[in-house]
């Protein structure tokens, strides 16, 4: 699969109590907090669809034609990041129609992963929610990753007390969703997401109250003890 560096780089150089925002082109990072009481709620479908990693490629694909297709007439374009919504929306003739969507899914993308990181740094994790179902939106209706059981649970999640946002995980079509919810409805949110998505799909989801972790660390011999 032709993937992206970041879940690795997330995985070296995370921070307890810290969301990182990474710049995939130049890699320089900084790091937005999240409030103490909150917690990250990953939600397992229990899905495995064997299409991720072909799919994902194909997906790189198109947006890779999005590119060629626009620089044509924006010659400076060298990635999708290279493009801004207002040039697809002048543009947008220009692509066959699953690619505008390829590309009206990222474009759109990079815009809400600034104003989430504003949305943070303001503490207004309202906002930052509303971005989370956006984005899960885009991820089915434009990118075309996500599958019935993500999309039912995106929606028991979002449904739920206390849950500011809700969206998809990972490679897509089938996997884990991701919540944001207080800390304090956490127990009422598991015993009602697991108890629906039971009801309605015949399989018992597992679910993981998360915190916000250090990164990867040296051990150091005899640092252990024993």
């Amino acid at each position: 699969m032709r993937c992206g560096i970041m879940d690795q780089f997330v995985a070296s150089h995370g921070q307890e109590g810290r969301a990182l925002l990474l710049d995939c082109r130049s890699l320089q990072y900084r790091f937005l907090p999240l409030p103490e009481d909150v917690r990250l709620v990953i939600c397992n479908t229990m899905v495995k669809h064997q299409l991720a990693g072909s799919e994902y490629n194909v997906r790189r694909a198109e947006c890779e034609e999005g590119v060629r297709l626009l620089s044509r007439k924006l010659p400076y374009v060298e990635s999708l990041r290279d493009v801004t919504t207002g040039d697809l929306q002048r543009l947008g003739n220009l692509l066959p129609e699953v690619i505008l969507r390829r590309c009206r899914h990222v474009t759109s993308e990079n815009s809400r992963v600034l104003e989430a990181a504003t949305a943070l740094e303001r503490k207004d994790l309202t906002t930052f929610g509303l971005l989370m179902q956006e984005s899960h939106s885009s991820l089915r209706d434009d990118y075309e990753v996500s599958c019935a059981e993500l999309d039912l649970m995106v929606e028991l999640g979002g449904n739920g007390r206390g849950v500011y946002g809700a969206r998809m995980t990972g490679g897509g079509f089938g996997g884990c969703t991701i919540n944001l919810v207080k800390a304090e409805s956490c127990a009422d949110f598991t015993t009602s997401v697991a108890r629906e998505y039971e009801r309605s799909t015949g399989v018992a989801p597992e679910i993981y109250i998360c915190r916000t972790a250090a990164g990867v660390n040296e051990v150091v011999a005899g640092s252990l003890g024993g």
